[in-house]
């Protein structure tokens, strides 16, 4: 056990408590805060034992709330995300992309914690929206940290994907990912020429390599347009973005 990384063992950890019954379903956990008081650790150390478990399924979080056990839901697992520019290729259509925003912002307290940089800080943010046969089919919201990416504003996204860049540039060796249904802005429903009232596809994205976070996405799907899917292979593949 001492021989595990410190990561490891707070999960372990928080595992113990949960299948001891201790923490039942839909339970909150304590935070953050009092983990790393009670354990003698360091936040990064809670924080990543927390973030895998949340993706692994065991736990989830609730903006604002704070971090509960999972209960037993009905949901797949998503084992492979995909460059769309590739997909709408491999159908025969065409892929096209429209460039909406390409700008240098300032973090905002949440988005540094996202990152894991300082309030303030300069994050790389693009909007694009991708066509198949020219019907949008995604809407792409991305933030990119420039100290792993300093050229992204400088690529021709009509020419390459983010994705494309990014997985060249910085090859991912950790994916976070969240899939939900939603209802769409006014302005995202208008990008992918949905009807009012219409349900989207978002996927959140957050992606590492080497230990720092490369890339946050939010990535909108018409609902009656696009689907998800999953195909495994046993050899180890790089993770996209």
């Amino acid at each position: 056990m001492t021989d595990q990384p410190r990561y490891k063992q707070i999960k372990d950890h928080i595992i113990h408590h949960i299948r001891s019954g201790e923490w039942p379903a839909d339970s909150q956990i304590p935070s953050e805060n009092e983990l790393l008081k009670e354990l003698g650790v360091s936040r990064m150390t809670v924080n990543r034992a927390v973030r895998e478990l949340t993706a692994e399924g065991v736990l989830r979080r609730v903006q604002g709330l704070g971090t509960f056990v999972a209960g037993p839901q009905p949901a797949s697992v998503l084992l492979e995300l995909r460059n769309i520019a590739d997909d709408i290729r491999e159908r025969g259509n065409t892929h096209s992309t429209e460039i909406i925003m390409k700008e240098t912002i300032q973090a905002s307290k949440d988005q540094a914690q996202t990152f894991y940089i300082s309030e303030g800080d300069e994050l790389f943010h693009t909007i694009l929206l991708h066509k198949e046969n020219d019907l949008p089919l995604q809407l792409e919201d991305r933030l990119v940290n420039p100290k792993t990416a300093p050229d992204y504003l400088e690529c021709d996204f009509t020419e390459t994907t983010p994705n494309a860049y990014l997985v060249a540039t910085n090859p991912a060796d950790e994916v976070e990912h969240l899939v939900e249904a939603q209802l769409p802005s006014t302005e995202t429903s208008s990008h992918l020429q949905m009807k009012n009232g219409e349900p989207c596809l978002l996927l959140n994205r957050r992606t590492w390599s080497s230990g720092q976070v490369v890339s946050v996405a939010k990535l909108y799907h018409p609902g009656n347009r696009y689907s998800l899917g999953a195909h495994f292979h046993s050899r180890k593949e790089a993770v996209d973005f």
